[in-house]
């Protein structure tokens, strides 16, 4: 319990000591030493509880819960004053609605509930742990020569903001912590809040118009979450009796009838938090943030809390059609139409958003089938998305800096300009779509599940939303791949920091990778043997090992002679007479001047979002407002 505790507390020092630090130096040092301790103690905690059951630690505390309630009415008194400050009305009314409610249930309903173990852990909460402890504090670690960068560009004399800026990113990581190690549920919701909250201020970090207007979209969508967040808290109170999540569970599984309202209010908070469609829109503001909070916010945080919540209530969506009717759907249409509309893209950051939003509704539909082989996919599902993204959100943000673009079509001849970077990009690129990396296996493991299932609509959606995959990824990789001559090498002035937390998430990913197997056997299976209690291994050691090897194989080709080039620079061929060389133009076959010119087809006419956004908000608001309905229906003496 005292790793627990210590993942917990430890980064809100951390935090509340960085508010107070204006010196770079001793920043930099700070951040360093605690990103290295936070990893340490995560895969510490992960090192010495492989293949664990649930263990669960008595601690209830009077306390807590006291400062539960305060820290629940001073982010509604952030988030109001914020409303009055821009004129929000309706972010107000949410908080306002919020804290009201949250206050009512814990004078008057949660006083007399007592939660024996209010910490616990298995297998699936170290996964987050590892996810959270070691990725999202190398984001921590490469956000400092980002940032300096970022205060460099900011207007002269300007504030720097900066120690708010690592603040927020330290308290993410205790409140993540929080939300994966805490049994009772209203610790979990506060922790949860805390994320929202943090969310908002580094979203609207610039203060731009356009980063407010995002920041309370992001807040207006997240608190429609935790207002169901707590109407579930309500009903678990009233008729299960009890706010243990782990008892939550088990009651919901065996006895469906009475959980069927509150398990689809969790639901849908988690598919919220996890910008599930029709709420995909505030995931794709968040890309005004400077890149380390979309890192964060993609990669380790915030958006992994609600598939973890999801992924949670597997067990109870085999048992419970309504909550698992309305996630299957909600998470396979924000799949197929996500992944459609990534095909229009240019700009590399809303490329991974949408990639992020469509991966993320795979995890939602095989948590929404859950059955063992699903849930096995979906959390490889999660490990390998946590670390691929958080590379390529690195790799997007030091190109950015360096080349001065984020666009797609200005990537040109990135594999000579920034010969490293463009490898790491290319690494986690490949990881996302390519077999035999670590995505391609969780993908086929769904597969499995789907047909197991016997359900048609699920593997139709799959098929042609791994299509749209396979088409946006493989044009960005096309791009990346191009050599022609030796422009100027532009990535000798990335910071170290940077540096050495591209190295970190590439390292984990060929671990990851080439280590699957292991990762099966003692952190997967042993969570699916806990929940369900028998194997949900969807595909055969044997092929895992197979699939490790070439992956082995591909890294070393990749990385092979790097740094290593000496050939001497030649005019580029261009199958005519070159006029230009630099410009790329050429006199072509009737003597004319021509440019060679490689350029992607985005099709924004069939796949645009003004085209196919509105489609999937509207199905998808009608399938939730169904479950509601059916749930509320069906529960006695409700109506």
């Amino acid at each position: 319990m005292a790793l627990l505790g210590f993942l917990i507390v430890f980064p809100l020092v951390v935090a509340a000591v960085l508010f107070a630090v204006r010196n770079d130096a001793v920043r930099d040092a700070i951040v360093v030493a605690s990103a290295v301790v936070i990893g340490v103690a995560s895969v510490a905690l992960v090192a010495l509880n492989l293949g664990a059951p649930g263990v669960f630690f008595e601690f209830s505390s009077g306390i807590i819960d006291i400062v539960c309630t305060i820290i629940g009415i001073l982010i509604a008194v952030v988030i109001l004053a914020y409303a009055v400050k821009y004129k929000n009305l309706l972010a107000g009314a949410l908080a306002l609605v919020q804290v009201a409610l949250a206050l009512v249930f814990e004078l008057m309903f949660a006083h007399g509930v007592h939660v024996e173990f209010g910490l616990y852990f298995d297998s699936l909460s170290l996964l987050m742990a590892f996810i959270i402890g070691v990725i999202g504090s190398g984001i921590c670690v490469y956000a400092l020569g980002y940032m300096k960068d970022f205060q460099h560009h900011e207007p002269e004399g300007a504030k720097d903001r900066r120690p708010l800026f690592f603040s927020l990113m330290f308290i993410f990581l205790s409140a993540m912590f929080a939300i994966v190690f805490c049994n009772n549920m209203v610790w979990m919701f506060t922790a949860w809040e805390v994320t929202t909250l943090c969310s908002f201020l580094l979203i609207g970090f610039t203060k731009t118009e356009e980063a407010i207007n995002n920041a309370f979209r992001q807040i207006v969508m997240n608190l429609a979450g935790g207002i169901a967040f707590v109407v579930a808290l309500f009903l678990a109170v009233t008729q299960m009796g009890t706010l243990s999540f782990t008892i939550f569970i088990a009651e919901a599984v065996s006895n469906p009838a009475i959980a069927v309202l509150p398990v689809t209010a969790l639901a849908f908070a988690g598919i919220t938090k996890a910008a599930q469609m029709p709420f995909q829109s505030w995931l794709l503001g968040a890309m005004v943030a400077p890149t380390p909070t979309s890192a964060l916010l993609h990669s380790s945080t915030m958006v992994k809390a609600g598939v973890f919540m999801l992924v949670k209530l597997a067990p109870v969506f085999l048992v419970s059609p309504i909550p698992s009717v309305m996630v299957m759907l909600v998470g396979g249409i924000t799949f197929l139409w996500c992944s459609f509309m990534a095909i229009s893209q240019s700009n590399a950051k809303r490329v991974l958003a949408y990639s992020t939003i469509a991966n993320l509704g795979l995890i939602t539909a095989c948590a929404g089938v859950g059955t063992p082989e699903a849930v096995w996919a979906a959390t490889f599902l999660v490990l390998f998305h946590a670390i691929a993204k958080s590379l390529l959100f690195l790799c997007v943000g030091t190109a950015e800096h360096h080349i001065g673009s984020r666009d797609i079509e200005d990537m040109d001849l990135l594999f000579d300009r920034m010969p490293r970077l463009a490898r790491y990009m290319m690494l986690g690129i490949m990881c996302m779509f390519i077999a035999p990396f670590g995505m391609l296996i969780a993908k086929w493991a769904t597969i499995v599940s789907f047909v197991e299932m016997g359900n048609v609509i699920l593997l139709v959606i799959l098929a042609f939303g791994s299509a749209a995959t396979f088409m946006f990824w493989a044009k960005w990789l096309g791009k990346l791949s191009g050599i022609a001559g030796q422009p100027e090498n532009v990535e000798l002035t990335v910071h170290k920091s940077e540096w050495g937390s591209v190295l970190l998430m590439a390292v984990l990913l060929v671990i990851a990778c080439v280590l699957l197997p292991y990762v099966s056997t003692y952190i997967v299976e042993p969570y699916i043997c806990y929940v369900y209690g028998g194997s949900g291994q969807a595909v055969a050691t044997d092929n895992l090992w197979i699939a490790s090897i070439c992956v082995a194989a591909v890294v070393i080709v990749l990385f092979a002679g790097l740094g290593r080039n000496k050939s001497r620079r030649v005019n580029v061929y261009m199958a005519g007479v070159s006029v230009d060389n630099e410009s790329r133009s050429f006199k072509n076959s009737l003597s004319q001047t021509s440019e060679a010119t490689a350029r992607n087809w985005y099709m924004e006419d069939y796949f645009g979002e003004k085209r196919l956004s509105p489609v999937g908000v509207g199905v998808c608001t009608v399938i939730i407002v169904a479950a509601f309905a059916f749930a509320i229906v069906g529960v006695p003496g409700l109506l």
